[in-house]
C-alpha cells in the first residue's frame, strides 16, 4: 500500500531474525503494529467480531508456523493480511451467512408479535471501532472507501451477500488500497481474474449501499447537531415517550432487534411497537452514549429488579439521515436465545443474561460500564 513503505526498518529484520530463530516475544513485537488493522479486516470478511477474533489468532498462529517461509519478496504486512485473508476464507466455508434482520425477511407486523430467533447465529454484529483504533480517512490513496466508513453496517452487511473470493478481492483493493499484482498474489490467481471479481464486487455492494455513507452524513450534520440526536434518543427512552421516539424517525425508519429476526418499518408499525414492547411502561430504562461501527450508539441498561440495578439489555446503533432523522435503530440484544417460548421474547428485559461474563465483556468493548445503578 501506498501509505505505508514496503521496506523492513532495521529494528524490523533484527526482530524478523530473531523469530525465525524460535524467538516468540520477537514475533509478537514485529506483528503488533498490525493486529488492529488486521482484526478489522477479519471483521469486514467475516461480519462477526468474535469471528473476526478466532480467525486473527489462527492467522497469526499460522504465521509463526510458517515464518521460516517468508522469503521477504513482499512486504511482512501483505504476507499477514495473505494469511489472513485466507483464513477468513476457510472460515466462510464453514459457516453461514451473516446478515442483518432487514435482509434476512420481511418487516412485521406488531400485532404478530416478535417471533423467535432463528437457533443459529446468523447476524452481522456491530464493531468496537473506538476500542480497536480505526484511523480516520482512507486507508491508502488507491482505496476508495474510508476506513471507518468501510465498518458501518450497511456496509459491513452488503459485502457478506458477496461470494467470498469477490469480498476478499474489493477490501483488499477498495478498503485497503493494494495492487490487483498483489490481490492477485494473496489470493493465488491472475490480474484478469481480480479485475473481473472487482466489477462484479462493485456492482453488487453499490446496489445495497445507500447514497451517502454515514461518514459523510456525521460530518454535515457537526457535533453539536449528532450530540442533540443522541441526547434526545437517550432522553425520550427514558421517559418512555414514544410521540417524541416517533418524531424523530424518518418517515420509512426501521427498527431491528438480532437476534430477533422481527424488525418493523414506518410510524405506524413502530409505533404499534414501541408502544408494546420496549415503551410499555412495563421496564424502566437508561442509556449512556456510545459509538460503535464508526457510527453514533447507545447502550441501553433495564432495570434488573433481582440485583436492584440496571444491566446491559442492548448496544442500539443508530443511523442518521441529512436532516438528523433516525433511518435505522438496530438493537443488538445482549440476552440468552435458547428458549423456544415466544412470551420469553416478549419478557426480553427482565431475562437474564445467557453467560453474564461473555455480555459485560461485549459491553466492554464499547467503552460501556457492566451497569448502571
Amino acid at each position: 500500500m501506498a501509505t505505508r513503505s514496503t521496506s523492513a526498518t532495521t529494528h524490523e529484520r533484527e526482530l524478523l531474525e530473531a523469530a525465525r530463530g524460535g524467538d516468540e516475544a520477537a514475533f509478537g513485537s514485529l506483528v503488533e503494529q498490525y493486529r488492529r488493522e488486521l482484526h478489522a479486516h477479519c471483521y469486514r470478511m467475516l461480519g462477526s467480531v468474535h469471528d473476526a477474533e478466532d480467525a486473527l489468532q489462527d492467522a497469526l498462529l499460522r504465521a509463526w508456523r510458517g515464518l521460516a517461509r517468508f522469503e521477504g519478496r513482499s512486504s511482512l504486512r501483505s504476507w499477514l493480511y495473505t494469511i489472513a485473508t485466507n483464513t477468513c476464507l476457510n472460515a466462510i466455508e464453514r459457516r453461514p451467512k451473516r446478515v442483518l434482520p432487514i435482509d434476512y425477511g420481511p418487516s412485521t407486523d406488531p400485532h404478530d408479535g416478535i417471533g423467535l430467533p432463528p437457533i443459529e447465529s446468523v447476524w452481522v454484529e456491530p464493531y468496537p471501532d473506538e476500542g480497536l483504533g480505526l484511523e480516520d480517512g482512507y486507508a491508502a490513496p488507491e482505496a476508495r472507501y474510508e476506513v471507518r466508513e468501510s465498518v458501518e453496517l450497511a456496509f459491513v452487511a452488503a459485502l457478506q451477500h458477496l461470494p467470498a473470493n469477490q469480498r476478499a478481492v474489493l477490501i483488499l483493493r477498495e478498503v485497503l488500497g493494494f495492487s490487483a499484482k498483489e490481490v492477485a498474489d494473496s489470493l493465488e490467481t491472475t490480474v484478469a481474474s481480480v479485475n473481473s471479481a472487482l466489477q462484479r464486487a462493485r456492482s453488487t455492494v453499490d446496489e445495497r449501499l445507500p447514497e451517502r455513507s454515514q461518514q459523510a452524513t456525521l460530518r454535515s450534520l457537526g457535533d453539536d447537531r449528532l450530540r442533540q440526536v443522541v441526547e434526545s434518543y437517550m432522553s425520550a427512552m427514558q421517559r418512555g415517550d414514544v410521540d417524541a421516539v416517533v418524531a424523530m424517525l424518518a418517515e420509512d425508519a426501521a427498527w431491528s432487534m438480532p437476534p430477533l429476526a422481527a424488525w418493523f418499518q414506518g410510524h405506524e408499525a413502530l409505533t404499534g411497537f414501541l408502544v408494546t414492547g420496549p415503551l410499555s411502561g412495563d421496564w424502566r430504562w437508561r442509556q449512556l452514549p456510545a459509538h460503535a461501527s464508526g457510527q453514533l450508539a447507545v447502550g441501553s441498561y433495564a432495570w434488573y429488579a433481582e440485583e436492584e440495578t440496571y444491566r446491559p439489555f442492548a448496544l442500539d446503533v443508530l443511523t442518521v439521515d441529512g436532516d438528523g432523522r433516525l433511518k435505522e435503530v438496530t438493537s443488538f440484544i445482549t440476552r440468552a436465545t435458547l428458549s423456544r417460548d415466544r412470551h420469553y421474547y416478549e419478557r426480553y428485559p427482565e431475562q437474564p443474561p445467557e453467560d453474564p461474563s461473555k455480555i459485560l465483556a461485549a459491553f466492554d468493548r464499547f467503552g460501556l460500564p457492566d451497569r448502571l445503578d
